[in-house]
């Protein structure tokens, strides 16, 4: 079947050519309306051979085109996107489960990631990845210049299923690199879309064909296109765990590029000077926002004892008043469903188990029965004692509440502390590194947090969730492997080399050596 949103039937482009695939291993559904089929397709690991072969055999041609050509398709991609901007969100709602608005703001941000990519500006993404030249001696040049790494494999993720890939295309394209994407199988139309939208925009401006390849499928195919031996990079979004997979199959290659963005366990810290409904607006929306699922959402909140008595009750309030319904529905709506059935299972399984492991249950998340009946939960909120390194293994044995588990969905657990060294101490117990905040009027306090917070995105008076795509976008730890993307992408697309040039015929005699020009006679 085809969504209104796409142009084509289920496919996969290979070399610039759409192959039809139709089949059912590769399957999207509404999660407001679980029968209701987005997309179906088959899952093939000999397109995927075939797509590096065509990516490697545009990479020549594409690289070889001036940055001005290349960035002509880009601005030509932009004016698409804009054009069909609310088809893009219809796609992302439908396939998603994301409210309306949460949708067309990805959809909004395509646009703008081409933008900051070919910010020539000092302080722009291209001044990041633009050469230099100057005088060694007056007769030779001393000059760096930034080629692309080659054919770059893109893994995509269902949370951000057009944003996030298109994140890593963009300055890919830019840089002269080819690609190869392979979308989420939880939201494969999206994938699809953002690749015609590529294609109509590179054949309109006569590109080699090739430059952009997609390819659906699962977790084989995922697995055959990390451990691929004629790709260049690996451009990944998602979990620690996959994460993990594609470093262990790339031990052997050092050289080829990996840009991981993985999860998160992120804090946001309130202190007693804190203004308590900025504090208090802005970590119910980053714990909650996207039903849960995106990498920055707050997970866990850590409140000073003074205050804790005022804010927990009123946290707790404003959490379950949130409205959660149908994403298209006319009235607000903060958060639709969740993905799936197994990811709403598994908030509610890691809710027991902080259970029986004695956190107290303020808020449960609990199941939204509807007609229709689509993948909805309400908000939960659990307190526990203090947050550890523990791991998955130590809640499941009932032993430890406060681990450092990251679950993909819409719950919080929040804890008390004395003082902002605990405050701190409490935030960097994770093994994660993504995003954490810090809410208090003290100037000093907060510049501390930002020195010692141990994430990559830190901010203070405002939530985790939400980033500026002018700013880098990673962590470290188990949340990336400090290749930060937003602006930062351009510096995983290309590598900078060195010359020296040479243009005097009197090289230097070192010492010790003789040279007499008869030898050359």
């Amino acid at each position: 079947m085809k969504h209104p949103s796409l142009t084509r039937e289920p496919s996969n482009l290979i070399g610039g050519r759409w192959i039809p695939a139709p089949g059912d291993s590769v399957r999207s559904f509404n999660p407001a309306r679980p029968d209701q089929l987005v997309y179906s397709s088959y899952s093939s690991v000999e397109h995927l051979h075939e797509a590096v072969a065509a990516a490697r055999a545009a990479l020549p041609a594409w690289s070889s085109w001036t940055r001005e050509r290349r960035f002509a398709v880009l601005q030509r991609f932009k004016s698409l996107v804009a054009a069909r901007a609310q088809q893009i969100a219809d796609l992302i709602c439908d396939e998603t489960g994301k409210a309306m608005w949460d949708s067309k703001g990805e959809a909004s941000a395509l646009t703008n990631k081409v933008d900051i990519t070919l910010d020539a500006t000092p302080t722009g993404a291209l001044s990041r990845v633009t050469g230099v030249e100057f005088a060694m001696t007056p007769t030779k040049q001393g000059r760096s210049w930034f080629r692309p790494h080659g054919v770059m494999a893109v893994l995509g993720p269902f949370n951000f299923p057009a944003h996030l890939p298109n994140g890593h295309i963009v300055p890919a394209l830019a840089l002269g690199n080819t690609i190869v994407l392979k979308p989420s199988d939880k939201a494969p139309a999206t994938g699809q879309l953002l690749i015609e939208l590529f294609h109509e925009a590179l054949d309109a401006e006569n590109a080699p064909r090739g430059v952009v390849n997609l390819v659906q499928g699962g977790a084989d195919v995922a697995s055959a296109l990390s451990s691929h031996n004629d790709i260049d990079g690996i451009l990944f979004t998602g979990s620690w765990p996959i994460g993990r997979r594609i470093m262990e199959a790339n031990l052997d290659r050092p050289g080829r590029i990996l840009a991981l963005e993985m999860g998160g366990n992120n804090a946001a810290v309130v202190m007693p000077d804190a203004d308590l409904k900025q504090a208090l607006v802005e970590c119910v929306r980053s714990g909650f926002v996207t039903t849960g699922q995106r990498c920055t959402c707050t997970r866990r909140v850590i409140v000073h004892e003074s205050i804790a008595p005022k804010f927990i009750p009123a946290f707790c309030k404003a959490a379950s008043n949130l409205i959660v319904g149908d994403p298209r529905a006319t009235h607000p709506v903060f958060m639709g469903p969740i993905i799936n059935g197994p990811s709403r299972d598994a908030v509610f399984a890691f809710q027991k188990s902080l259970q029986r492991a004695g956190a107290e249950i303020l808020v449960p998340s609990t199941s939204i029965d509807t007609p229709e009946r689509g993948f909805y939960l309400t908000p939960g909120i659990a307190r526990v004692d203090r947050f550890t390194l523990g791991s998955e293994s130590d809640l499941d044995a009932g032993r430890d509440a406060g681990c450092d588990t990251e679950v993909f969905g819409p719950l919080v657990r929040i804890s008390v502390v004395k003082s902002l060294d605990e405050a701190i101490e409490q935030a960097n117990t994770t093994r994660y590194g993504l995003a954490a905040s810090i809410f208090t009027k003290d100037h000093a306090a907060a510049e501390r947090f930002l020195f010692e917070a141990r994430a990559g995105c830190i901010n203070v008076n405002t939530g985790t969730a939400g980033a500026s795509s002018k700013l880098p976008f990673g962590g470290l730890g188990l949340s990336g492997n400090h290749r930060p993307a937003g602006s930062f992408s351009v510096d995983y697309c290309a590598y900078p080399v060195a010359g020296m040039i040479e243009s005097g015929p009197d090289a230097p005699l070192p010492s010790g050596m003789t040279i007499d020009d008869k030898w050359l006679a």
